[in-house]
């Protein structure tokens, strides 16, 4: 439905002073924060995971050297998505004297929503990871599971058994579960932690986690090991599309972990329609946000 006289009649009267509800500030590019961006020329876009070679044996004299055999493990796809948004102005209210002030109000009211729509889209395999949400890593368990299954036929874990908040032992227990992942033959990687990702529910309790040098809501004159061993290196940050108030995430230096494909970047454009003589104006842009490596990250959806 186009933008007529009769939905801005206050625009139309003397003595109106402002107009507002256009102009809030808005947080802007937190998948940053979680996802490496590539672009791509294609309709989409699939990533293979590996498997290198078990631990080598030891050869006895005279016999046999052993062979090993290298296989893929998953694959990943990434399948581009088109999101857009218009909106049309009647030729009425624009010879009223609306134009102006409502294509440049409404234009940026269009990147706001696009904006918006792509902090929640990047979210989304955050919020819906654990047990009972819709997004799978490529090995077909959920992305954040006690079980990521491996070739060799052992597993690893990027979440709790028990699901726990964010405290300092909890955090403690996921950077040890780290260092204890292995590759797909059962090999251990030099995994680490690199940030914390917390909901805004979440943050006063990562600084005092975090920056504090005496251990945090203890009353003994312990060390803050956290911050002394430079566990979590570049701190934490708020993401504030998480849904999950109780939920923490911890991104790992795992390479091609979270990913975020740009097929087609934010374009807007603007044309007349010749039987209304209304002018129509729209947004678009082809994305995808997905997840490579499980191992890319560290979750907790909280204990409630």
């Amino acid at each position: 439905m186009a933008i007529s006289r009769a939905q801005l009649l206050k625009e139309l009267l003397p003595g109106l002073n402002a107009l507002f509800g256009l102009e809030y500030a808005k947080y802007e590019n937190e998948h940053e924060q979680v996802y490496e961006t590539e672009t791509s020329d294609r309709s989409f876009e699939e990533e293979v995971k590996l498997s290198g070679f078990g631990q080598a044996s030891v050869k006895d004299e005279g016999s046999a050297i052993n062979y090993d055999t290298a296989q893929e493990s998953f694959s990943t796809r990434y399948n581009h998505e088109t999101i857009g948004m218009g909106f049309s102005i009647t030729e009425e209210a624009m010879e009223d004297n609306l134009y102006d002030s409502l294509s440049a109000r409404y234009t940026k009211a269009l990147a706001r929503s696009m904006a918006y729509t792509k902090q929640v889209k990047a979210a989304n395999p955050l919020n819906q990871g654990f047990s009972g949400g819709n997004f799978n890593s490529g090995d077909g368990v959920d992305l954040f599971s006690t079980a990521h299954p491996l070739v060799s036929g052992g597993t690893n874990s990027n979440t709790f058994a028990t699901q726990a908040d964010l405290n300092e032992t909890s955090l403690e227990n996921a950077v040890i579960q780290i260092a204890g992942w292995t590759d797909e033959r059962g090999l251990l990687i030099a995994a680490k932690p690199r940030k914390l990702i917390v909901p805004p529910a979440g943050m006063f309790t990562a600084s005092r986690i975090l920056e504090s040098d005496g251990r945090p809501a203890s009353s003994d004159n312990d060390l803050n090991a956290l911050k002394a061993n430079g566990s979590i290196p570049e701190g934490y940050v708020v993401n504030h599309f998480l849904t999950d108030t109780n939920a923490f995430f911890i991104m790992t230096d795992v390479p091609n972990g979270f990913k975020h494909f740009a097929r087609t970047p934010l374009e807007t454009s603007m044309d007349g329609d010749f039987d209304t003589g209304n002018v129509r104006y729209k947004a678009r842009e082809r994305y995808s946000f997905g997840v490579s490596d499980p191992l890319g990250a560290f979750g907790s959806s909280g204990s409630s």
